[in-house]
């Protein structure tokens, strides 16, 4: 895999503060029932990355510590990880909002089954990845069959009762693009999506959230194996917006991989820039007893985040 590290840190970007301190964003490991093209993590099948219970531990005595109200948990296939369910259940014990980045496909794997009805007991809102409506899309950057079993999956979200008008579970559905272009306009895509999934298949979701694709890891490759590289990075910063600044994840989120070092936001994490850009990584231990740095590593890929109406783990900013 080529890295896009050189090509992005000489890239100027508006340099950026931290806000209030509200998502502990936790990346539970890279194990993965799929490979996708656009994953910005490189997650997969052989991935064998993983948090520990110990780190776990540490992260819901930081969100304590600084009042947090939201845990983000994300992959990989968080999921797979083996104290997922110790997790969320300790975390809904403490009064906090849990949210799941899930591949929907993951419920349709052997051993698997439990995902919707835990998610559903614990109410942790579901965000589930969903790159198109159309099965021809989805299956070419994810492969043959992912449409179908998603679909199965959401359907039997929707029974549990997700995304049902006052159920209060909630069902948000993730969009990327297939290629090296930005999303489209949300509020028209989201309409597209609950028009065409609800004829179609029944299904019932809340949100819809357009995220662009980050030029980075299998992404980022795939862009330079093309020859697109520069020409996508000099689209997002065409379309960048200052007004997005305000809005982005890392002014709200910090970012915590599987071993428990600390990044300002899930791209950081994977180009390896430390948290508050300083030259050696820092772990969650350290904000057991100190402060958060008020700046905000940035780089060339951040333009990802504020280009056209913006995006973040969200979606659309503006």
């Amino acid at each position: 895999m080529r890295d896009t590290w050189p090509l992005l840190k000489d890239i100027p970007f508006p340099a950026l503060t931290r806000g209030a301190f509200t998502t502990l964003q936790l990346n539970l490991g890279y194990r993965c029932n799929l490979s996708c093209v656009h994953c910005h993590v490189a997650a997969g099948p052989r991935r064998t990355e993983t948090m520990s219970k110990a780190t776990m531990e540490t992260a819901l005595a930081v969100a304590e510590r600084f009042g947090v109200t939201t845990l983000d948990l994300t992959g990989g296939s968080p999921e797979m990880n083996p104290e997922f369910r110790w997790l969320v259940a300790e975390a809904r014990a403490r009064g906090l909002h849990v949210m799941d980045r899930l591949n929907p496909t993951i419920m349709e794997e052997p051993g698997y089954d439990w995902v919707g009805p835990f998610l559903a007991e614990h109410r942790v809102e579901a965000v589930a990845s969903l790159p198109c409506y159309s099965q021809a899309n989805v299956d070419e950057q994810r492969g043959d069959g992912v449409f179908e079993a998603s679909i199965r999956a959401l359907q039997s979200l929707n029974a549990l009762g997700y995304g049902q008008p006052g159920s209060g579970l909630m069902l948000n559905l993730v969009y990327n693009p297939n290629g090296a272009f930005l999303p489209p306009q949300q509020e028209k895509l989201e309409a597209d999506y609950k028009r065409l999934l609800g004829e179609n298949f029944g299904i019932a979701f809340n949100h819809l959230y357009a995220l662009a694709n980050m030029p980075i890891q299998r992404f980022g490759s795939w862009l330079q194996s093309k020859g697109q590289f520069e020409a996508y990075m000099g689209k997002l910063r065409a379309a960048h917006r200052d007004e997005n600044l305000d809005a982005v994840m890392c002014r709200s989120l910090v970012s915590v991989d599987y071993n428990g070092e600390l990044f300002d936001c899930d791209f950081n994490q994977m180009l390896k820039m430390p948290l508050g850009g300083g030259s050696a990584p820092r772990h969650l231990d350290e904000l057991l007893a100190g402060p958060l740095p008020e700046r905000i590593a940035v780089a060339g890929h951040c333009y990802g985040c504020t280009a056209g109406q913006g995006s973040s783990c969200g979606g659309a900013l503006a």
